[in-house]
């Protein structure tokens, strides 16, 4: 598979097939920040809302493309907008479509993400995952520290309240 940096025209041209991922990832019960009941509309139109916020240099999107072409996984990172937090950048919508997963995607996207953020200058990230969730071993595995746990911070795809853990991982700039 090939990961490319997608930009605004890409999202919106490719938003069906993004939402595609995203209700296949909700429907794989991982807390994204959507329930059970997203619908395929609905999906495209919250990643043609992300082209704006790529367009405007808050949102990069990277996509891993399977043979077809078709994006079989994605991650994010969204630079904040206060001159006090450039140095930082939350890693956002790391998903791997459930029939790539087990093939090393999810790190390959993450370490995309974190390199991207280090040739950019930015020297720490944070995000958060579902407590438990098999997201948080990949992290840990890739060297992010885990902050702490809040308690029922968001409800899971099925509805129910989970805590959320909270990670960084501190960069080095690029050699050279």
């Amino acid at each position: 598979m090939r990961v490319e940096r997608w930009n605004a025209a890409q999202l919106r041209d490719h938003a069906g097939e993004l939402a595609d991922l995203l209700t296949d990832t909700v429907a794989g019960g991982a807390s994204v920040g959507f329930l059970a009941a997203l619908t395929h509309e609905e999906a495209t139109a919250w990643w043609r809302e992300r082209a704006e916020a790529s367009a405007a240099g808050r949102l990069a999107v990277w996509a891993a493309l399977d043979g077809t072409g078709r994006p079989a996984g994605t991650v994010s990172l969204v630079h904040p907008d206060k001159p006090n937090s450039r140095h930082r950048a939350e890693l956002v919508k790391l998903m791997v479509h459930r029939c790539a997963r087990g093939q090393g995607l999810g790190r390959r996207l993450l370490t995309t993400a974190e390199d991207a953020a280090a040739a950019a200058g930015i020297t720490l990230l944070h995000l958060d995952t579902e407590t438990g969730s098999p997201a948080e071993h990949l992290y840990r595995s890739a060297g992010w520290t885990r902050a702490g746990v809040i308690p029922d911070y968001a409800e899971s795809p099925g509805g129910e309240l989970r805590p959320t853990s909270l990670y960084y991982k501190r960069l080095e700039p690029p050699a050279g």
